[in-house]
């Protein structure tokens, strides 16, 4: 684990912040567990960056954490650089503005920030589905969209919204997604038809070694998974709702949190 963390860090702290709840815990970076329980406060409504900001708050303010304890943050957006280039289930005041300033300046303390679907794909790399896996894996998650993620060799490329494919002459997460499922009333072997579809043109042009599909629909994968025929196997994701904490926790180390020049050696 030494090449994936911060040298000071066996334990950094992730918060998961969704369009109904923000949720936090800090995490053992050897095994990627919990280090003490998962609090879940609501989100603000309206999820202002100073609402969501005085939660992110009153959420650390039940741990006693160490002031040099990696802080990383989920965000539903496309998140470069820190800035937040758009915004799912939050206010859309929060488009164009820095989520790394707006939580670190609140807090104190130095934030990294990261889209959703690339935190639970860099959690899956480290500590799931895809642990063992060298190469390529590519991580989508079935719900209301398809969110996507892609590590290669343990580096995360980020924000590839590889949902929005346009196959067929539509949006790809408008036929494959879990709502277009239920939208169309689609039996699994149905569904199966639009999801190798598109797995197949993920396949023939990114070639995964290995394809992890989560998602709550996930736990359903033997109704689907064994539908599918590709090159690369295709396996259900193994860190469920755990996933964005994990991932964000882990990227958070990774990243050089806390401060630079504190390093020392």
């Amino acid at each position: 684990m030494s090449t994936h963390t911060h040298p000071h860090a066996s334990t950094a702290f992730g918060i998961d912040i969704g369009g109904s709840g923000i949720k936090g815990a800090p995490v053992d970076l050897t095994t990627g567990e919990f280090a003490a329980d998962r609090i879940r406060i609501p989100t603000p409504q309206p999820a202002t960056p100073a609402a969501v900001a005085a939660t992110v708050v009153e959420l650390i303010g039940r741990f006693d954490l160490p002031s040099d304890t990696p802080i990383g943050v989920t965000f539903p957006a496309v998140v470069q650089h820190g800035v937040a280039r758009s915004a799912a289930n939050v206010d859309g005041s929060w488009i164009g503005t820095n989520i790394e300033h707006v939580l670190g300046d609140a807090l104190g303390r130095p934030v990294i920030a990261v889209n959703d679907a690339d935190a639970a794909g860099y959690a899956e790399t480290l500590f799931g589905a895809a642990r063992s896996t060298s190469g390529v894996t590519f991580v989508c998650t079935l719900g209301t969209g398809i969110g996507t993620a892609i590590v290669a060799d343990g580096v995360l490329v980020p924000n590839l919204e590889l949902g929005h494919l346009e196959i067929d002459g539509h949006d790809a997460e408008t036929r494959a997604s879990d709502a277009a499922r239920d939208r169309d009333d689609l039996d699994w072997a149905q569904w199966a038809e639009r999801l190798q579809r598109y797995f197949g043109v993920i396949e023939d042009l990114f070639w995964p070694d290995l394809i992890v599909v989560g998602g709550g629909v996930s736990k359903h994968h033997e109704k689907f998974l064994p539908l599918l025929h590709l090159r690369a196997p295709i396996v259900p994701a193994q860190l469920r709702n755990a996933a964005g904490i994990v991932g964000a926790a882990a990227l958070a180390a990774k990243a050089g949190t806390p401060v630079a020049g504190v390093r020392g050696d």
